[in-house]
């Protein structure tokens, strides 16, 4: 492995199913495994289970990770530039795939591995068909379970404000020392629709609701969705039901009528090849006339041409983005020149609060796997 390749330990064999090192006992039995296996628990003579980050994006997600399983020296957490992955998974018995696009090709190569994770929700870039045929397991972290569903929600509502309180215009007017100006909008007395009402888009609603809103939402199936203690956050919702925090509720056929009545649209839907680009020329044309587009999920829901050729129109009054069409996005690209855009480098679900209890999830998955023990904590989808 070359020097940029991050190395944190040197002796490696295969998970050590059902032993670990003493220094995890008291971990394992307080905090991973019934007491009942406690008897599994051994000495691992040395063993290591290597755990892979791919790719420079989001260095938080491995540092956090690794300060984590920092007194667990039988976990060896390492990370590698884009170009390199294919050369080292061979070696890994786990992975956090970012945004890598992990490929039929590449999978292949994995020997090892036990189990492909995302360091938060998005799978898009895996070919999860190709890992289900290599026995290895693929998952996501639940966002409304580590607080990064809230810390998303509340970039969405910041993007609305920004744009509402015409954020780019008062710098200039800062600049010119312009008093008074410019005039903004409130968010009160809106009407938003919530464009696929998962844990962000309810954790979105009930945070919106203070703020004096009417709320539509659309998901494809609206199954009563109880919310348990970890997804209230503190805030108070009718008998518990998501469902009662939506003043109209609609299936995907829906999209075009909600996005007219709406003042805000805010997409929270995962990206797939049913959604891909799924905000294109017609459903923009279908919004209110001036009203904002809010994007938190994947920039691949939108059509760049019909996102660019209305904001020129004027149709589209407004765009916030966490997420872009390419990542890193140029700085010179044409869309940023509008004063009625605010876009962030991907940070909604960036926070203290969300990559720390993330960092612990990987890090319990990755102690779980070194002892054989059932995987826990996550959603898996093969």
């Amino acid at each position: 492995m070359s020097q940029s390749c991050h190395m944190t330990a040197m002796v490696v064999c295969k998970p050590a199913f059902g032993i670990v090192s003493k220094v995890a006992f008291q971990f394992f039995s307080s905090a991973v495994f019934p007491r009942k296996i406690d008897k599994m628990v051994k000495d691992s003579n040395g063993c290591i289970t290597r755990l892979l980050f791919c790719g420079p994006n989001f260095p938080a997600s491995n540092k956090y990770t690794r300060e984590y399983l920092q007194n667990y020296p039988f976990i060896q957490v390492d990370d590698s530039s884009f170009e390199e992955v294919p050369d080292v998974i061979a070696d890994y018995d786990m992975c956090i795939v970012k945004s890598m696009r992990l490929d039929s090709n590449i999978i292949s190569r994995a020997n090892k591995m036990k189990l492909i994770m995302q360091f938060g929700v998005g799978l898009e870039g895996v070919d999860i068909n190709a890992a289900t045929k290599c026995g290895i397991k693929v998952a996501r972290i639940a966002s409304g379970e580590t607080g990064n569903a809230a810390s998303c929600a509340e970039m969405a509502i910041y993007l609305m404000l920004g744009l509402l309180r015409k954020q780019k215009e008062m710098q200039i007017s800062l600049k010119q020392k312009i008093v008074g100006e410019p005039i903004g909008d409130t968010l009160f007395g809106k009407t938003v629709f919530i464009m696929g009402f998962g844990n962000i888009g309810i954790d979105l609603a009930k945070r919106l609701r203070p703020f004096g809103v009417r709320i539509l939402a659309t998901k494809r199936s609206w199954a009563s969705q109880s919310l348990n203690s970890s997804q209230s956050n503190g805030f108070p919702t009718p008998n518990d039901n998501a469902d009662e925090l939506v003043d109209e509720k609609g299936g995907h056929e829906a999209i075009y009528d909600f996005a007219s009545s709406a003042d805000i649209v805010v997409c929270c839907l995962r990206l797939n090849s049913e959604t891909a680009a799924i905000i294109d020329k017609k459903f923009i044309s279908s919004m209110r006339k001036g009203g904002l587009l809010i994007n938190i999920a994947r920039g691949g829901l939108m059509d760049y041409e019909a996102v660019a050729y209305h904001l020129e129109s004027g149709h589209l009054g407004g765009l916030g983005t966490d997420v872009t069409w390419t990542e890193p996005f140029n700085p010179d690209d044409q869309i940023l020149k509008f004063q009625n855009v605010i876009v962030t480098p991907h940070v909604a679900g960036v926070t203290e609060h969300s990559y720390r209890s993330m960092a612990k999830v990987v890090g319990d998955i990755a102690l779980q796997l070194h002892a054989g023990a059932p995987l826990t904590g996550l959603e898996f989808v093969n």
